[in-house]
């Protein structure tokens, strides 16, 4: 991370993309459990949530405020954290919640060898009827040397869409609890235990599936950047259009056009010295940022 900011050069992620992605980062740490607030700034959570603006499972509410079971549910000999707790807070109607954000900062600043430092948006029982369980769901921070290290857990990724954001939103959590813990930067691990691309629907999803094993054989006969063109060539030519209302959401040809492209220097991110609750949009600067130009992909619901 210390050699630059892991903002894919190979397609054009500013803008908007970039805008979403600092506001959707910054209503995680707020910790709020709707997105009334964030729909103001980007549309990408409208589809998971109801009317009135509220989801049935949402990362910055697991973060700020994990759910402590109520003291009639303790098992004889458990260990939990009482109301006066530091990392504890009380809710509005009277349950405790855990911050893990603010536990990792003090944990960082006051024990930084400590393995324990874990932050998880998964729980089971809400993951279980969830319409949308989180995706990246557990990220561990680690000290060596003084840097700072992060290791984030992803269930499920879009290879496109999703994992380039995620790769950047959690470089960029790196650097803000750098700040916040004197440390420098250390590295970014990603485990993605299912990572995908999304090929279509109907007769353009079922030309893949008949082709697969073509495919696969043409792209790893690439030795060059240009061949990945080649292929690309080879789908737009023989496979079926894509269906009037599915546009781009078979993302193998954008995804040959991105490996066809030379990256570029990464560019520069500043971030605020200040505590993470006060930071707002503003007080990120991305610098020396020269992508490729953009890709349109389609959100595969």
């Amino acid at each position: 991370l210390s050699q630059g900011f892991p903002l894919v050069t190979t397609k054009d992620m500013s803008g908007y993309r970039w805008n979403s992605l600092i506001h959707e980062l910054l209503w995680y740490f707020s910790g709020e459990e709707h997105i009334k607030n964030l729909r103001e700034e980007t549309k990408i959570w409208d589809a998971w949530a109801d009317e009135e603006g509220k989801l049935e499972t949402a990362y910055g509410r697991f973060w700020r405020r994990f759910p402590v079971p109520e003291e009639d549910s303790h098992l004889s000999g458990e260990a939990w954290p009482e109301e006066d707790h530091r990392w504890v807070n009380k809710e509005e109607d009277g349950a405790l919640a855990f911050d893990q954000i603010q536990y990792v900062i003090d944990q960082l600043n006051e024990n930084p060898k400590s393995r324990r430092i874990v932050v998880n948006a998964w729980h089971p029982a809400n993951a279980t009827v969830s319409k949308l369980p989180p995706c990246h769901f557990s990220f561990v921070f680690n000290v060596q040397d003084e840097k700072l290290n992060t290791h984030l857990t992803q269930r499920s990724g879009d290879t496109a869409l999703g994992i380039p954001f995620n790769i950047a939103a959690y470089s960029l959590i790196t650097r803000m609890i750098a700040k916040q813990t004197d440390l420098e930067l250390g590295e970014f691990a990603h485990t993605i235990v299912d990572a995908h691309i999304y090929c279509g629907t109907e007769e353009r999803g079922k030309w893949y599936g008949e082709n697969l094993e073509e495919l696969k054989d043409r792209v790893g006969k690439c030795r060059e950047r240009e061949n990945y063109l080649e292929v690309r060539d080879w789908i737009l030519e023989n496979a079926p259009e894509e269906a009037e209302g599915e546009e781009k959401k078979d993302h193998i040809p954008g995804l040959l056009k991105q490996l066809s492209r030379e990256p570029r220097e990464r560019p520069e991110m500043e971030v605020p010295d200040k505590p993470i609750d006060e930071m707002e949009y503003d007080d990120f600067q991305l610098k020396n940022y020269n992508p490729h130009e953009g890709i349109k992909f389609g959100i595969a619901e």
